[in-house]
């Protein structure tokens, strides 16, 4: 069975991440991720002993956010080293949480800078980024977003082109993570992508959509996408980052983990 974590970024917001640590395990869920390790005021040496105390483990942090002002642009040449001392401090952190991966986010489109140009700094960025990742026996995430709802103006949009890079990079040290609500919107044909990339695919989130909520309310089909990659053999995690629509918290997550035993 593939194994399912819990973003603790988008549930119970009201308390401290190590308690929402706990609260997931009571319900089941024994692995979880976070996004940035410096913001949401968080107590690393609370949120460590919460993951061990309650046998969780963390999948993955986030090292850049989506439009670059946290850890600097990919798409800018000129930030590659605030990009990579970023990295070298997450990924510190990340190993001291028993964590060995961290999604990786383009920036946003900068005026002035042609779309090529862009793209080969994004490239030249995470190849030398990928050989770091590769002496810290550690893997990123390359992260396309959708432009139409949450992020616009963000550089990388589409899977395919997300695909792309990651082959062009061509390390072990660097994967795609695809983000089912995030690609419905922006290119659908979810399945037929996984098919000719689970090769690439190093971690998936998911949400309904529309709205980002639970993943039996809405248009996407979660059970046939779980079947389909238990088919192809997919051995990593599959991330539920939505945000509960119904107002507990404990009987969301609940109903979504009910949801996706019925596979």
């Amino acid at each position: 069975m593939i194994r399912i974590d819990v973003c603790i970024e988008t549930v119970y917001p009201d308390i401290p991440y190590e308690e929402r640590i706990k609260r997931v395990s009571r319900l089941g869920y024994d692995c979880v991720e976070m996004w940035f390790h410096d913001s949401g005021n968080k107590n690393l040496t609370a949120i460590g002993k919460a993951l061990k105390n309650n046998d969780v483990a963390l999948n993955n942090l986030v090292v850049n956010s989506p439009d670059g002002s946290t850890g600097g642009y990919l798409v800018k040449s000129e930030d590659r080293q605030t990009y990579l001392k970023r990295l070298a401090e997450v990924m510190k952190v990340a190993k001291s949480l028993g964590c060995s991966k961290a999604i990786t986010c383009t920036g946003n489109c900068v005026e002035g800078l042609s779309r090529q140009k862009m793209k080969e700094s994004v490239i030249e960025t995470l190849s030398e980024a990928a050989v770091i990742a590769g002496k810290n026996d550690f893997t990123l995430l390359l992260e396309p977003l959708n432009t139409i709802v949450d992020h616009p103006g963000y550089f990388l949009d589409s899977a395919n082109e997300g695909a792309q890079i990651v082959r062009k990079v061509n390390s072990p040290n660097l994967k795609l993570l695809y983000d089912i609500y995030h690609m419905q919107i922006m290119e659908g044909n979810l399945s037929s992508f996984i098919e000719k990339n689970i090769d690439i695919i190093g971690h998936f989130h998911s949400a309904g959509v529309p709205g980002r909520h639970e993943l039996f309310d809405g248009e996407i089909n979660y059970l046939f996408i779980l079947e389909l990659l238990e088919r192809l053999g997919y051995s990593g995690s599959f991330g539920l980052e939505y945000v509960p629509a119904m107002a507990d918290h404990n009987e969301s997550l609940k109903a979504v983990r009910k949801y996706i035993a019925e596979k």
